[in-house]
């Protein structure tokens, strides 16, 4: 046909034959296709007939987790996984009055206008507000979830509810799953996945970092939280003209935020320039500061490794401390103040100078950990400070002294306890390693009472030994001397040999030993094992001299010390005991109480001031009984 013959006739003598043609064919596409419907339809009835399908079938669809990857934008409500639709109050309000032009009825029309009044209401837009954002929400694309674990089992049960015919399709699909190339895609995949479903950290609003620049450097912006008379947290120190941050203390806010590190240099605090002020007039500025603290920082290029688990020792004082009468303290805001025998939990001991620690039963009322001074730093200044007190003492009159020392002598010569003394007066005391030990119902630790002589110690061991004679023993001495006729060896003495007792002696097994009128009397650790080993609780009265060998053995003493009352109370309880003490005997015992705690009170569990003997008794009734119902700290080397 030519090109230039109109379409219609061309139409008109279109043969006859060549129409049927096309009718067949077109006949035959239709055939095809019904074909195929009625086929994927018993396919698909097939493979409902696999109860796995079918029970994932009834699993509802995974809404999945918040993901601002998947975050969808704002004003669009998801009608269905495929597609959404923008739906606004304004396209709202417009599509009804454009269906109010065309309905022509007076009903629709009153339908038209009670709608867009409803449209145009406040509390209507609100509520439509809300629920596209719940919508929004609800209907949240689902990140990716693992495939691997599912497809191979997946494959496999496909093919066998396949028909015959389609055997081939199904192994084809098995292997392609197993393909090397498909199994790299599905863990590439999962390992995606896995990641995008992670949740999202919970962050807190109230410590903030991020990066920017000052003065041509990159510095961190931090802000932290602080409250109002508490600590930072934090100690600095200077270099040169910069504030550097040289401390994290635990508890506090700046290690709780985790944004603040050793190394540090502070710029600027909530705008006021930090560069070239002093660590006084950085703590005065930060004392006064509360509420919301915005740091720049220049952080530290040193590469720390991470802190190792530091655990918790728990320590007996062993001297005063008083962080505002220390000029070495980093921050005396920060340093923690305690007394002798006080338990401190250390919790840092990273700076070897300066630990970190809580005291006994303060927990609760202390936010953060307080300085103290470490064990070998405290050990130095006091072996320096030891030093130049003697460089001083020749300066001092030596009357005294010398007075002292050679009435000190004179009772040794008496009462030869184990020589002792020289080297507990040259040891320095610090802090001594404790742990929690709960006695055992059949073996009771010795109860040692020791003090002052007229003090009271005696009498209140005799209490215990007359009222309850079946709960409490003595231990048996040892002696040189011959045996009277009254007494019963191994009840009233240990009858010895001088040979055996000075072997003894020699052997470390007395606890305490001195010789009066040419006879050697003692008290043996034996024989107050003796004492635990029978169930009874050993009472002693012993000298200070002989704490230390007690200590040292594995009895497990409870040692207490029994402490006058005031002088002039001391006057009148021995008054009534018959006694009439002169002024300075009295203020000889006050002295001696001075000394014994001075040089000895490391070694007392706890003290009682016998200001009344019965008061003083039930007090001591009170702490022996509570051996078997609480805990007490006793030294670690104990338990090992």
């Amino acid at each position: 046909m030519a090109v230039d013959c109109p379409g219609d006739l061309g139409t008109r003598m279109m043969p006859v034959r060549r129409s049927a043609q096309l009718e067949r064919i077109r006949q035959q596409q239709e055939d095809m296709r019904r074909r195929r419907e009625e086929e994927g339809k018993k396919q698909e009835l097939d493979l409902n007939s696999s109860m796995r399908l079918k029970k994932l079938a009834q699993i509802p669809p995974k809404t999945g987790i918040d993901n601002p990857i998947f975050d969808t934008e704002e004003g669009i409500v998801l009608e269905s996984p495929h597609y959404a639709v923008k739906i606004l109050v304004e396209d709202l309000f417009a599509s009804l009055k454009h269906i109010q032009h065309t309905l022509v009825d007076s009903q629709s029309q009153e339908d038209i206008s009670l709608l867009l009044q409803l449209v145009q209401n406040k509390d209507f837009q609100n509520a439509f507000k809300i629920h596209n954002a719940v919508t929004v929400h609800m209907n949240k694309a689902s990140p990716p979830f693992p495939l691997i674990s599912n497809a191979q089992d997946l494959a496999q049960e496909v093919q066998t509810v396949l028909k015959p015919v389609h055997q081939k399709e199904g192994q084809e699909l098995t292997a392609l799953l197993s393909a090397p190339h498909i199994q790299a895609l599905l863990l590439a995949h999962d390992k995606v996945a896995e990641q995008e479903m992670q949740l999202e950290p919970i962050t807190d609003e109230r410590v903030y970092e991020s990066v920017g620049q000052y003065g041509g450097e990159t510095v961190k912006i931090v802000r932290i939280e602080k409250a109002r008379d508490i600590p930072l947290g934090a100690t600095v120190r200077n270099e040169m003209d910069s504030v550097i941050i040289s401390r994290i203390v635990k508890g506090g806010a700046a290690e709780k935020s985790g944004l603040l590190h050793e190394g540090d240099e502070v710029l600027e605090i909530n705008g006021i320039e930090i560069r070239g002020k002093d660590v006084n007039e950085v703590f005065d500025l930060l004392s006064d500061m509360h509420g919301t603290l915005t740091f720049v920082l220049i952080p530290s290029q040193q590469i720390k490794p991470p802190p190792a688990k530091e655990t918790v020792i728990h320590v007996k004082a062993h001297f005063d401390y008083d962080p505002s009468d220390d000029p070495y303290v980093p921050c005396r805001e920060l340093g923690l103040s305690f007394q002798k025998g006080d338990i401190l939990h250390v919790i840092s001991q990273e700076d070897p100078n300066w630990w970190q620690a809580y005291r006994e039963g303060d927990e609760d009322n202390q936010p953060l950990a307080g300085l103290v001074p470490g064990k070998s730093f405290q050990q130095q200044r006091e072996a320096m400070k030891q030093t130049i007190e003697e460089d001083k003492e020749p300066e001092k009159s030596g009357k005294l002294w010398c007075a002292k020392k050679n009435k000190k002598k004179r009772k040794k010569v008496l009462y030869n306890a184990n020589k002792n003394d020289d080297y507990d007066n040259e040891e320095i005391l610090t802090y001594e390693e404790m742990s929690l030990y709960h006695q055992p119902a059949n073996r009771k630790r010795p109860i040692i009472l020791i003090g002052p002589q007229n003090c009271g110690q005696n009498e209140l061991r005799q209490r215990l030994m007359n009222k309850e004679k079946d709960r409490f023993a003595s231990a048996v001495p040892h002696t040189t001397r011959n045996r009277r006729d009254h007494e019963v060896a191994g009840r009233d003495y240990h009858f010895v040999s001088r040979q055996a007792f000075e072997a003894d002696i020699a052997a470390g097994k007395f606890i305490e030993h001195g010789e009066f009128e040419k006879n050697l009397y003692g008290t043996s650790i034996d024989s107050v094992r003796q004492v635990i080993n029978s169930g009874k609780i050993c009472l002693l009265s012993l000298r200070t001299q002989s704490l230390k060998t007690l200590r040292n053995s594995d009895l497990k003493p409870y040692i207490i010390f029994i402490a006058p009352p005031s002088q002039e109370r001391l006057r009148a309880l021995l008054a009534k005991e018959g006694k009439n003490p002169k002024p300075e005997e009295l203020r000889e015992i006050i002295e001696k109480t001075r000394e014994m705690e001075q040089n000895n009170g490391h070694y007392f569990d706890t003290a009682i001031v016998n200001s009344d003997l019965d008061k003083a008794y039930q007090e001591l009734l009170r702490l022996i009984n509570k051996l078997d119902t609480e805990p007490q700290w006793v030294p670690s080397t104990w338990l090992r």
